[in-house]
């Protein structure tokens, strides 16, 4: 079952053409890796599947639902890690996770610390996030995306920072979530992370969107 669709989408910034005529379908219940060198348009990629940004031409569905302006400005129920999070520096972690689970207030406060403790984070801590390490803070940008039981998770880099053990941690995680039928796009400059998790490999390459496993 297609879950995302990208149809004839291309995308330029200052007149450099990112994406070229991209047609794309993602199935349900499957981990796509989305590989290519620096500055390749991984990012953009995943920004228009988010609704963070436009096509120039094409069109993107998330569940059948063309995006655009309006109410479908952003795809329902997407976990999103892109260019950081931005979180409350003189809060704690769970002070954090709450402030953003008030919005949408549909998970109780003990879905939140049981969701830091499947990322490695002590819900208990009471530093705050500006004394964090950069693992630690990745942790959380993953405990922000998967707290509301999102079915669909876009994770830029979610790997960065994090030592072995937190990595192998995570990686569970993921296969985990795959397993109750998430769908996960990730970017990683891991091979390994690639490697390990992918069902299918995306290569952004010349503009161009191919499948490398």
């Amino acid at each position: 079952m297609t879950i995302i669709k990208l149809k004839n989408v291309s995308k330029s910034f200052n007149g450099n053409l990112l994406l070229d005529s991209v047609n794309l379908d993602i199935e349900k219940g499957k981990i796509y890796g989305v590989v290519g060198v620096n500055g390749s348009g991984k990012s953009v990629l995943f920004k228009l599947i988010c609704g963070f940004i436009f096509p120039d031409k094409g069109d993107v569905y998330v569940r059948d639902v063309k995006l655009g302006g309006g109410k479908n400005r952003f795809p329902e129920n997407v976990g999103i890690i892109i260019d950081g999070s931005g979180f409350i520096p003189n809060k704690t972690g769970f002070e954090n996770l709450k402030e953003l689970a008030l919005i949408r207030d549909i998970i109780t406060d003990g879905k939140i610390k049981e969701t830091m403790n499947m990322v490695g984070l002590d819900e208990k801590l009471k530093q705050k996030v500006k004394n964090y390490s950069l693992g630690m803070k990745q942790k959380l940008a993953i405990a922000q995306a998967i707290m509301e039981e999102q079915d669909i998770l876009v994770l830029d880099e979610p790997f960065n920072a994090l030592d072995e053990e937190s990595t192998k941690t995570i990686r569970s995680l993921f296969i985990d979530l795959k397993n109750e039928g998430k769908t996960i796009l990730i970017t990683s400059h891991i091979k390994e992370d690639i490697q390990t998790l992918c069902d299918h490999v995306l290569k952004i390459n010349s503009a161009r969107l191919e499948f490398s496993k």
